[in-house]
């Protein structure tokens, strides 16, 4: 499934979360981001009505095993496209409101520092 929520120049493609049985939980919200603008942007803050919070990470590869970190923000890049998944930059919905079942949809809004604010639909998989 194709889902796409877009600026003048600026996609989100592809956001989803993985189900979740019960609420409280954290969960990573991974997408797609493309920029085919000629300037970076950057990721700014993510709300969606299913949690609590949420944080953005990097997933730290030092010395020992790899830790997620909290960043005060994500690096887009112009004219490219960066994948938020699991074991790089990602958000993570914290404190989640709601059990989530495989195939349901929600809104999210997802800030930036130039594209502003886009609302994106955001999928749950199994």
């Amino acid at each position: 499934m194709h889902r796409a929520a877009a600026s003048e120049s600026l996609q989100i493609l592809d956001a989803r979360v993985p189900a979740a049985d019960k609420e409280g939980g954290d969960l990573p919200l991974t997408m797609t981001i493309k920029n085919e603008a000629d300037s970076a942007d950057v990721l700014l803050r993510v709300r969606c009505p299913v949690a609590n919070f949420s944080e953005r990470h990097i997933v730290d590869r030092g010395e020992g095993a790899p830790a997620m970190r909290s960043i005060s923000n994500i690096p887009v890049p112009a004219k490219g496209t960066l994948e938020l998944k699991r074991d790089g930059y990602h958000v993570m919905l914290l404190q989640l409101r709601q059990a989530l079942t495989p195939g349901e949809t929600f809104k999210c809004a997802i800030v930036f520092q130039k594209a502003g604010t886009i609302e994106t639909e955001v999928l749950v998989q199994k």
